[in-house]
């Protein structure tokens, strides 16, 4: 089942669960706005290329439209569609002013040189400067871009509307970027596994995990998990896989990949197949890569207790049900992986103030944040006798529809 399916029937299952009237389920779902733009750009060789780049505007009921934007090859509007929507969730999950939005270029950033890079972004900026800003729709970095990304949207965009740093978040510091914000989502996930270990009487000291993706989201939450006493013992990526039961030192992995661009050949571990990353024996699995990864093939085998979606969508439907019934607890990615848009709202804020925070008050104020959202979760729980997929929806779809209703938008 693609994203964009899976995401409406978790929708439709929390509207039905909410009593939620026909007109509202409907406008719900239906997005704000799709823009769809052709970039041309010449290459460093002179020809002329051109992308298709996309933005889906899905809700603003609470707030300015919130997403990021990815470079991906299989960047296509049903997923960007998918994704937007579940930011709408998330950022009312996370009690953030927000609505969802998620944007994308179809294509492959490694085979772009760093100019043929600047230059797509400013011709996407272009097609798109009129329909974003500080108060409609705030981009963020995803897979494929970074803070250098949002760097070239912030100088473009000013061009057009004077120099505005709250329009985009995820920026480098020298031009607003918010201290915290790098390692924000590994963080936030692993407040989000503290919430969690602490209602089943665990803490993260002693336990086990297997990390999938050690991209940004993966090695600061490998990271943090370690700092905490937590055993890493299995971690991979696309370069390969490692594990050591004994536990993996993260810095000094950390390390190695830097120096050599790869997991494959760390002396402080054995290499395995990163097929079996998702089933290794650990407590605590925590998925930080691509989507459905988690399957009906696969979800029989999983050994951990606990799953912790890091990554957008990692479980599909099938593998949901497989998991549950194998009494296996999910922590849904529109709570779980919510420390980044947290700590972009916190970017935000600070950018329209003018006044900055220190790290020690960005971090506190996430834990304080995800915390928050964790109880109102289970709230929802234990009022609609649902897990926690369920209830982390529920949670979600009901502040938008109350927003949307307020506003008397549902007519």
């Amino acid at each position: 089942m693609n994203a964009l399916a899976a995401t409406n029937r978790n929708f439709r299952q929390a509207s039905r669960i909410l009593g939620l009237d026909s007109k509202i389920e409907k406008s719900l779902l239906i997005p704000f706005r799709e823009i769809k733009v052709e970039c041309t750009l010449p290459k460093d060789d002179g020809t002329l290329v051109s992308y298709i780049g996309f933005r889906v505007q899905h809700d603003n009921a609470r707030g300015p439209m919130k997403g990021g934007i990815r470079y991906h090859p299989e960047v296509d509007p049903d997923e960007v569609n998918a994704l937007a929507q579940l930011m709408t969730w998330k950022t009312a999950v996370a009690d953030i002013p927000y609505g969802g939005a998620k944007g994308g270029i179809g294509c492959t950033p490694k085979d772009l040189s760093t100019s043929e890079l600047e230059r797509l972004t400013r011709v996407f900026t272009q097609k798109i400067h009129d329909l974003i800003g500080v108060n409609t729709d705030v981009p963020a970095p995803d897979m494929g871009t970074n803070a250098q990304t949002m760097a070239w949207i912030l100088d473009e965009y000013s061009k057009f509307h004077g120099y505005s740093p709250a329009v985009v978040t995820g920026k480098p510091i020298d031009l607003g970027g918010s201290l915290g914000r790098e390692a924000a989502t590994g963080r936030g996930v692993v407040y989000a596994t503290e919430a969690l270990l602490a209602e089943h009487g665990k803490s993260i000291k002693g336990l086990t995990f297997a990390i999938q993706g050690f991209g940004n989201v993966g090695s600061w939450a490998a990271s943090l998990l370690h700092e905490r006493g937590g055993k890493v013992v299995a971690v991979s990526d696309i370069t390969g896989a490692v594990k050591n039961s004994n536990g993996i030192d993260i810095t000094a992995l950390i390390q190695h990949k830097e120096a050599t661009g790869k997991l494959a050949d760390f002396n402080g571990a054995d290499a395995m197949d990163a097929n079996d990353l998702l089933t290794h024996e650990c407590d605590v699995l925590i998925p930080c890569a691509l989507g459905g990864v988690l399957n009906r093939e696969n979800a029989g085998d999983v050994k951990a207790k606990f799953i912790i979606e890091a990554a957008n969508h990692p479980t599909d439907p099938d593998a949901d049900e497989i998991l549950t019934k194998k009494g296996v607890t999910i922590l849904p990615d529109i709570y779980a992986n919510a420390g980044g848009v947290t700590v972009s709202y916190f970017e935000w804020v600070q950018n329209i103030q003018g006044f900055m925070w220190d790290e020690e008050k960005v971090n506190q104020e996430l834990k304080r944040y995800m915390t928050r959202a964790f109880h109102n979760i289970k709230g929802m729980c234990h009022s609609h006798n649902c897990n926690l997929r369920m209830g982390a929806f529920t949670l979600g779809v009901n502040r938008v529809a109350r927003a949307t209703s307020l506003r008397g938008w549902e007519a």
